[in-house]
């Protein structure tokens, strides 16, 4: 379980976050959502420690993220923000291969190369592995970096708009391959998504936020309603249910 208590954070004068107090639970999908600004980013990153907040606690597991060993937080948790600059010329294979460090510390055993074979696999970056980055489009790079963060074996792994440059297809297919790494590999996904209708297809649990502070957390049924999304993103918004999940209209 992820566990926020009383999480703020300020930038000068500007309030960003907070007061947060929020449960994840352990494994399945979570999807932050929320017009920008709400703060979405800026709570996930404050979780994977590469941000402090101003007060509050964060606790992963039975780890809080403020006081543990790096080494020991990044065998439990695994982080993508949407900024992936490396400036180094690597291949697919070597940035997958990164994600192996908390574990091998630069010496790869051969459990470190399965978890790096079987991230390939599961994005589907086997016929790509020896590229360098520079040689792929943004979608490709996106997944390269998503197939990084699951190599590092983590049991929870939040991800920040991993639907950039993903054209429908893949965007689909990226959202797949994470109900999968929760469903069959037991990892607990957090995700900040835009599109509030990959929320409702493979989220459990869904936290809509508004100007720093949690307005609504339930199940996609519960927050992908005509009142509460017309409330949160401050437009009219109408749902109609696609065979077992709801979808969100927009309309002027």
């Amino acid at each position: 379980m992820i566990t926020v208590s009383n999480l703020t954070k300020r930038y000068g004068s500007v309030h960003a976050l907070g007061p947060i107090d929020l449960e994840i639970p352990r494994g399945g999908v979570t999807a932050l959502i929320g017009p920008n600004g709400a703060g979405k980013s800026t709570m996930l990153t404050i979780i994977g420690r590469l941000l402090s907040g101003d007060s509050g606690r964060v606790e992963v597991g039975d780890l809080d993220v403020v006081t543990s060993d790096s080494r020991e937080l990044a065998k439990k948790l695994a982080i993508l923000r949407q900024e992936n600059h490396f400036v180094a010329r690597l291949t697919v294979r070597q940035l997958v291969g990164l994600g192996r460090f908390p574990h091998s510390q630069g010496r790869m055993h051969p459990h470190d190369v399965d978890a790096v074979d079987m991230a390939l696999e599961f994005l589907d970056l086997v016929h790509l592995q020896d590229r360098f980055l520079d040689e792929l489009s943004g979608g490709q790079r996106q997944r390269a970096y998503v197939a990084m963060v699951l190599a590092q074996e983590t049991d929870y792994v939040l991800l920040d708009e991993p639907l950039n440059n993903l054209d429908m297809r893949h965007a689909v297919a990226m959202m797949r391959q994470l109900r999968r790494a929760a469903d069959e590999l037991g990892r607990t996904i957090v995700v900040v998504v835009h599109d509030v209708n990959f929320a409702a297809a493979y989220a459990d649990l869904v936290v809509a936020m508004v100007d720093g502070r949690i307005a609504h957390v339930g199940s996609p049924h519960e927050v992908i309603t005509p009142h509460v999304l017309t409330e949160v993103f401050g437009t009219p918004v109408d749902v109609i249910q696609h065979r077992e999940h709801p979808v969100a209209v927009y309309y002027q």
